[in-house]
C-alpha cells in the first residue's frame, strides 16, 4: 500500500472551526451570543480542570483534550464576536427609520440583477444616509430604468424606502428604491474590469449562435444576465447549476493552466504568472464575497492536487474557514459557503482515494479522476442543493460527467479571449469560436438531461431537506459499499482465495 494512501488525515483543526461556524450562525439567527460565549467558555474551564486532575496519559488522548479546549476557546471568542456584531445591527440607525423614506449612498458590491417586471436586485455598502456618514451591508431593489447603467463599484444617490430584512445575516436595511439615482464613478480598476466584460459579451454575440452567446460569460465570468430561463431551468434539473457561478473549479482551471507553463519559465516564474492571473480574474469577475469565497476554495483545491497530501489540505481548509469567518461573519448563513466548504473537502478527501481504488482496478487515470470528482461533489451538496431549490436531480452525476471534458477547454480559452477581447478583439473573437462545439455539447446535454423522465423529484426545502437528502444519501452509500464488499467476496470465494483465519498448514 503506498504511504499516501495510509495517511490519516490532520482534524485537528476541525472541532475549532466547526465550533466557531456553528456558534456564528447561532448568534446570527438567534441573538444567543453571549450565552454560547458562556456555554463555551464553562465547557472550556471544565475540561481544563479534568485534564489536570487526570495527569499524563497516552498521546492520543491528550490531542483529543487538546482538540476540545481550544474548540472550547475559539467558539467563546466567535460567538462573543457574533453578539457584537448582531448587536450593532439591531442598535443601527436604520432600524429606528423602518417604513419611513431616506436619501441614501449606496456602493454595489456586484453588479445588479435583473429579476423581472422591470426590477432588479444587488446588495451593497451604505456610505450615507439623509447626509450623514452611514455603515453596513443593505439589500437593494430598484427599478432597471434609472439603475440599468449601474455597476459594482459605483456609488449612487437615491430616496428608498427602508424596510426591516427578512433574513438575519447581519443585513440592516432592505432599501427599495424610487425615482431616480444620482450615479458616481467607479475606481479606473473597476471601470476597465466592466468594460473587459462588455466587450468579451459584445464579441461573444458576433461569433456565435444567441444560446451559445448568452451562457459563455456565465461559464466563464459568472454573468448570466443574459441566459434565458428555459437554460436556466434545464440547468437546475440536470444539476449543472454550479457551473454559471464563479466557483472553485474555475480558479482551480484558470490557475492550473497558467501553471503549465513552468516547464517553460519555471516554476517560480510560474507561481507569480498564476499569481497574477488570479489577481486579474477576481478582478474581471468583480471581488464580491461569493468570488472571494471561490478563489480560497480553489487555491485550496490546487494546493491539494500540486502536492498530492490530503493530509495539508484539511488544517488548511479549516484555518481558512476561520479567517473568512472572521473577516465576514455572515457567511455562517450563506448557503454558498456550506456548499464550497463541502465540495472542497469533498474533491481534496474522498475524490483522491476513490480515483486510487479505481485506478488500482485498471481503470485509466483520466477518467477515474473524472468520475470520483464529480460524484463526491455530487453525493456531499445534494443536501444542501435540495434545501435550496427543494428538489434532487438524479441525473446530476452522469450529467456532470458528460460535460467534464468540456469545461476545461471553455474556461481556459473563455478566460484567455475575455483577457485579449479588450486589447484585440479579432484575436478575442478567434478563441470564443473555438468554445463553440464545446458549449454546443453543454447545452445538448443539459437539454437532454432535464426532458428525462424522472431526471429531478421534488423534496422538502430548508432544514428538512437537508436531513432527508443527507440520510438516503449515507444510506445508498452503505448500501453500495455492502453490495460491493459481498461481491468482492462472492468473487474470492468462488476462485477458493477465502481466508478463513487460519494458518495455511492447520491440518483442520
Amino acid at each position: 500500500m503506498p504511504p499516501d494512501t495510509a495517511e490519516r488525515l490532520d482534524l485537528r483543526l476541525v472541532p475549532a472551526a466547526g465550533t466557531a461556524w456553528a456558534v456564528t450562525a447561532a448568534g446570527i439567527t438567534w441573538t444567543v451570543g453571549p450565552l454560547l460565549a458562556m456555554l463555551c467558555a464553562a465547557t472550556g474551564f471544565g475540561w481544563w480542570a479534568l485534564d489536570r486532575r487526570c495527569g499524563p496519559t497516552r498521546p492520543a488522548v491528550r490531542a483529543a483534550r487538546a482538540a476540545v479546549l481550544g474548540a472550547a476557546v475559539v467558539g467563546a471568542g466567535f460567538a462573543l464576536a457574533a453578539g457584537m456584531r448582531s448587536d450593532a445591527v439591531r442598535g443601527h440607525p436604520l432600524a429606528q427609520r423602518f417604513g419611513t423614506v431616506a436619501t441614501v449612498t449606496v456602493t454595489p458590491g456586484e453588479d445588479p440583477r435583473l429579476l423581472g417586471n422591470g426590477r432588479l436586485m444587488f446588495r451593497g455598502t451604505l456610505e450615507a444616509v439623509d447626509g450623514n456618514e452611514g455603515s453596513g451591508r443593505v439589500l437593494v431593489f430598484a427599478p432597471a430604468s434609472g439603475f440599468a447603467g449601474l455597476s459594482a463599484g459605483q456609488p449612487a444617490r437615491f430616496k428608498a424606502r427602508v424596510n426591516r430584512p427578512d433574513r438575519r445575516d447581519l443585513t440592516v436595511a432592505v432599501l427599495n428604491a424610487t425615482g431616480r439615482p444620482a450615479l458616481g464613478a467607479a475606481s479606473p480598476i473597476q471601470r476597465a474590469a466592466r468594460a473587459v466584460r462588455t466587450r468579451f459579451a459584445e464579441t461573444a454575440r458576433g461569433v456565435l449562435p444567441s444560446d451559445q452567446a448568452a451562457i459563455l460569460p456565465g461559464l466563464v465570468l459568472g454573468d448570466t444576465s443574459a441566459v434565458s430561463a428555459a437554460t436556466t431551468a434545464q440547468f437546475r434539473t440536470a444539476g449543472l447549476t454550479h457551473l454559471t457561478a464563479v466557483s472553485g473549479a474555475n480558479v482551480t482551471i484558470v490557475c492550473g493552466a497558467v501553471l503549465l507553463s513552468a516547464q517553460i519559465v519555471g516554476p517560480r516564474a510560474a507561481v507569480i504568472l498564476a499569481a497574477v492571473a488570479l489577481a486579474g480574474f477576481v478582478i474581471v469577475v468583480q471581488p464580491s464575497a461569493s468570488v472571494l469565497r471561490a478563489v480560497v476554495m480553489g487555491a485550496i483545491t490546487l494546493m491539494a492536487m500540486l502536492s498530492a497530501r490530503r493530509r495539508q489540505a484539511i488544517p488548511v481548509l479549516a484555518a481558512t474557514v476561520l479567517g473568512l469567518l472572521l473577516v465576514a461573519p455572515q457567511l455562517a448563513v450563506d448557503v454558498g459557503f456550506a456548499l464550497s466548504v463541502c465540495a472542497t473537502a469533498a474533491l481534496v478527501v474522498l475524490a483522491p482515494v476513490w480515483s486510487r481504488r479505481l485506478t488500482a482496478r485498471g481503470w485509466p487515470k483520466p477518467l477515474a479522476d473524472a468520475i470520483c470528482v464529480a460524484l463526491a461533489a455530487q453525493l456531499v451538496t445534494a443536501p444542501l442543493v435540495a434545501a435550496i431549490s427543494g428538489r434532487v436531480s438524479l441525473i446530476g452525476v452522469l450529467a456532470n460527467l458528460a460535460v467534464a471534458v468540456v469545461i476545461a477547454p471553455i474556461t481556459v480559452l473563455g478566460t484567455a479571449a475575455a483577457a485579449v477581447c479588450w486589447l484585440w478583439p479579432p484575436a478575442g473573437g478567434l478563441m470564443i469560436r473555438f468554445t463553440g462545439p464545446e458549449l454546443w455539447w453543454l447545452l445538448r446535454v443539459a437539454e437532454s438531461a432535464a426532458a428525462l423522465p424522472g431526471a429531478a423529484v421534488p423534496v422538502p426545502a430548508g432544514p428538512v431537506g437537508v436531513v432527508l437528502v443527507g440520510v438516503a444519501t449515507v444510506v445508498a452509500a452503505a448500501l453500495w459499499r455492502a453490495l460491493v464488499r459481498r461481491r468482492r467476496y462472492a468473487v474470492a470465494g468462488s476462485s477458493g482465495d477465502v481466508d478463513y483465519g487460519w494458518p495455511a498448514s492447520d491440518p483442520g
